[in-house]
């Protein structure tokens, strides 16, 4: 199963990640600022796709973190 939420988190991250360096490098402005455009659009885009994704869980708060579980809640 894939989902595509979670791979416009990463492509929009990694967009904004090469913005900031490019911007560190002082590459020519109209790159930066193209870019910048860019990462704004696919910013909003991607805050649709995650709100608006059929994820469902069965997870509760009692179930706490996957990675620390707890036997008895949160005692």
């Amino acid at each position: 199963m894939q989902n595509t939420a979670m791979l416009w988190v990463v492509a929009t991250s990694l967009v904004l990640l090469s913005l900031t360096i490019m911007a560190v490098m002082n590459f020519p402005f109209k790159w930066i600022f193209y870019l910048t455009v860019i990462g704004q659009i696919m910013l909003v885009y991607m805050v649709f796709r995650v709100l608006k994704d059929k994820y469902t869980t069965d997870k509760t708060f009692k179930d706490f973190y996957e990675d620390y579980p707890l036997k008895d809640g949160f005692n």
